[in-house]
């Protein structure tokens, strides 16, 4: 009986996957309970069991008037449990044995957190999709799935482990394709020099389902880490486009030096000058008039994603606007403020050295003064007379019609009446 009992156990750790030491502890907890039912049983009770023997045995000791126990051990082991007594002992070792699977399963996804997993599609809805993971099911939330991403049943995706978590029914894993570390892993599964650490990816930005930036790094001088990324002819990289749906990727190479790391990080947009200002974490990128649209991206996509990328907020300008900004800078403003009076209600010009509040008014007649004195001061200045046209005129004014009329004259007697004529 004993060693049918022992070959039944190994057999049931084998099936599910469970250590049979725990099954020999599941086993000595159904039997306490088995026994503590039974009539007579002592109220401080527990069961040992030899593992090479397969017998076990019930130890109890007697309790004082405090519920502590007193006196020595001794061994009340009953001659038969009873049919009772074994029901039980079946139920809580089944319970047993599923509270183990649980913890088993738990603690093999608890430490992959950040690894990926390919599951295939079992239910989906409106909240969350259900995959199939073999042992376990994930759970890959609204917020975690990609917009307007909705695969068929019974096909395969790879997910991206987020969370692992407790629960009554067993570990829930919570799996995400939305995460940039999805990104990551997927090119260590294709790219031999990542998973080497050859080739590193230093920088990751995404906009699930529309375009993801990675900035890699080589630690070997002799290998590229955008052309290890890209494969022959493009072939690495299009099994991560193909696993995400078509998602753009570009592959920028890291630089520490952030003119350059900034440049190509906004590519394929060709940059002019990159102005970094420490004290605020941003800097300012000149760009040539035709290349405005193409660095900012469709709806800012390009330079939010170099942004995150660099981790520095990026300012694109063209070259006519960084002129008309510098132009204006070398004008002097005054400064100060427009305000309400409290007695009027009006709005006053309030200058910033503390002095006297202007109106409105005051301060549209001051500008029209200063217009009117600088028109004035430019009236006052003498103008060039044109002395070289002034003798033209006067031999103009001075000349007589007189040789004209013998012309004249001449011209009526050489041109004949047709009496003359005749």
């Amino acid at each position: 009986m004993n060693t049918e009992m022992m070959e039944a156990l190994q057999a049931l750790a084998v099936e599910r996957g469970i250590p049979v030491d725990s099954l020999f502890a599941a086993l000595a907890d159904a039997l306490e309970t088995a026994y503590k039912k039974m009539p007579d049983a002592h109220e401080y009770a527990w069961v040992t069991i030899d593992p090479e023997t397969m017998e076990f045995r019930v130890i109890a000791q007697e309790l004082d008037e405090d519920g502590e126990p007193m006196g020595e051990e001794f061994d009340a082991t009953p001659d038969n449990l009873g049919r009772i007594a074994a029901q039980a002992a079946r139920q809580v070792m089944g319970q047993r044995i599923r509270e183990a699977e649980r913890e088993l399963k738990y603690e093999e996804y608890a430490g992959r957190e950040g690894d990926i997993v390919t599951g295939m599609i079992q239910q989906t809805d409106a909240r969350y999709t259900l995959l199939d993971l073999g042992r376990v099911e994930g759970l890959l939330p609204q917020s975690e799935q990609v917009p307007y991403e909705r695969p068929d049943s019974s096909v395969r995706l790879k997910a991206y482990i987020v969370e692992v978590r407790r629960s009554p029914k067993g570990p829930q894993i919570v799996v995400s394709r939305t995460h940039p570390g999805l990104v990551k892993r997927l090119f260590e599964l294709e790219v031999p020099e990542i998973a080497d650490g050859v080739v590193e990816i230093k920088a990751c930005a995404r906009e699930p389902g529309h375009r993801t930036k990675i900035a890699v790094w080589s630690n070997d001088p002799n290998v590229d880490p955008v052309g290890a990324c890209v494969g022959a002819r493009g072939a690495r990289v299009r099994q991560v486009v193909n696993e995400l749906r078509g998602e753009k990727i570009d592959i920028v190479p890291f630089s520490e030096d952030l003119h350059d790391y900034v440049m190509k990080a906004l590519s394929p947009a060709k940059v002019k000058e990159v102005r970094p200002d420490e004290m605020t974490g941003d800097c300012d990128v000149i760009v040539p008039d035709y290349q405005l649209s193409l660095a900012i991206g469709k709806e800012g996509q390009n330079a939010r994603l170099a942004s995150r990328l660099t981790g520095w907020g990026i300012n694109i300008k063209s070259e006519t606007q960084a002129a008309e900004e510098e132009a204006m800078g070398d004008v002097e403003w005054a400064e100060g403020e427009w305000i309400r009076d409290p007695e009027t209600g009006e709005q006053v010009w309030q200058p910033a050295d503390g002095g006297d509040a202007i109106s409105a008014e005051a301060w549209t007649e001051a500008a029209s003064d200063e217009a009117e004195s600088s028109q004035e001061s430019s009236d006052d200045t003498p103008a060039e007379e044109p002395e070289a046209e002034e003798p033209a005129a006067e031999d103009v004014a001075t000349e007589e019609p007189e040789a004209e009329e013998p012309v004249a004259e001449e011209a009526a007697v050489e041109d004949p009446t047709p009496e003359q004529e005749t």
